[in-house]
Order: structure tokens, then sequence, then C-alpha cells
């Protein structure tokens, strides 16, 4: 059983051989919750949803399809389990169904919806995040700022250590930052596209007035050849 407590960013695996217990995973789906009491009594409390698993070949569970059996299906880009090496690429991808059957499952993936009473062990450890968010708004989200507040002085740091030299800071750069440069740009941009639109519409007035001249031309040079015949 792979358990992950995203409150903390920590995941453990545990071992069940007790067929008793795992007898509560038979038919149930993807997405459906247990409790966590009847895994394990020392997790009354808990609710758990099932996110997934792999089977003892190692092919995974996909979402969608109602069965418990292995299956096989045409993938192409944007399908689950399946990533495309050309473009427009399809394939037929071996997967098992949603639909749980514990003794052809090696792994399944639970995920913590709600705490129980006594903490577990190895997933109560708040594990610290390395890094930090890297979009702006994201910061903003993070910190609870406003749109005027300076997301610079917000970014996450962390420090660099290395034997003989001097420990650093480092600090990703931070993306879809508005500054004055961007606004710029964007007005530069603006004002581009203005000048094109006004450019065709100054050079569509001037054919038009040359294809008139042109058929007036054209128009004389007959009257006078259909004159010279009369």
């Amino acid at each position: 059983l792979n358990i992950s407590h995203p409150a903390n960013g920590v995941q453990k695996c545990f071992e069940c051989h007790d067929d008793r217990k795992l007898a509560i995973f038979n038919e149930k789906r993807i997405a459906q919750e247990i409790p966590g009491e009847a895994i394990d009594d020392a997790w009354t409390g808990y609710i758990m949803r099932i996110s997934g698993g792999n089977d003892k070949q190692g092919f995974p569970l996909l979402q969608g399809v109602l069965t418990n059996a292995r299956i096989k299906l045409l993938m192409k880009k944007g399908s689950k389990c399946y990533r495309e090496r050309r473009v427009g690429e399809r394939k037929k991808k071996s997967v098992r169904g949603c639909i749980l059957d514990v003794n052809q499952l090696a792994v399944i993936n639970l995920v913590i919806v709600k705490e129980g009473e006594s903490p577990i062990a190895e997933l109560s450890d708040t594990k610290p995040r390395r890094l930090g968010p890297k979009r702006a708004n994201n910061i903003r989200k993070m910190f609870n700022l406003d749109k005027e507040a300076d997301v610079r002085k917000y970014v996450v740091r962390r420090e660099v250590v290395k034997e003989g030299k001097s420990n650093r800071f480092k600090s990703p750069k931070i993306q879809r930052l508005i500054t004055p440069v961007v606004l710029q740009r964007k007005r530069a941009k603006q004002a581009f596209k203005e000048d094109c639109r006004k450019r065709a519409v100054v050079a569509k007035a001037a054919y038009a007035e040359l294809l008139h001249k042109r058929h007036a031309e054209a128009r004389a040079v007959r009257s006078a050849h259909v004159a010279k015949k009369r």
C-alpha cells in the first residue's frame, strides 16, 4: 500500500499480507474512499481515497476503464499512461481497468483525505519544500499578497554549501512578472499592429484608386476602337 499524505508532502509504502484486510479493496474502484481502520486498527478515523495502482506485471490502473482485467487500448497524444514519441503517433498499450482485483495487483495507491485521532508515525513528519513557487501569481497566492506587492522580495531562496567555497544563495527566476519593460513591449506591439492596420487601409485605398484609373483608361481605349470601326 503506497499511502501519501498531501498535507505533509510525505508518502510511505506499507506491506500488507493479510488477505482478510485486503479483501475490502476487492471490487472497489479508483476514487472511492475506504476507512483506515479496515486496514489497521491504529488508523482509526482516517479516510483514504484510492488513486491508482499497478498489477504484478507493472501495468497501471486507468480510470474510466470499467473492468478488473488487463486490456489493450489505442492511445494518442493526451491519453493517460502514454507519451507519444512522434507527432501524430498512436499506439496500442496494455492497461488494467479501474476496478480493483487484489489477487492481480502488486501496489495500491492511497491518498489520505481525512486524518484520524492518532498520527501515523511514518507520515506525521512534515517534509519541508526544497523549492518554492516560481510563477509570480503562485508566489502571491502562497504569501497572500495583493497585486501591488513586490513579489521579488518574497521569492524562496535556498543556501548552497560547497567545501572550500563561501556559502551562497540561489533563487529561481520569477516567471510572468509584470515589469515596466514588459508593459513597454506590450505597448510597442499594440502600436505596431495599429500602424500596420492604418497602412493597410491607406494601401487599399490607393490600390482601389489605381484600379479605377486603369479601368477608366481601358474603357476609353475600347470606346475609341469601337468608334473607329463605325
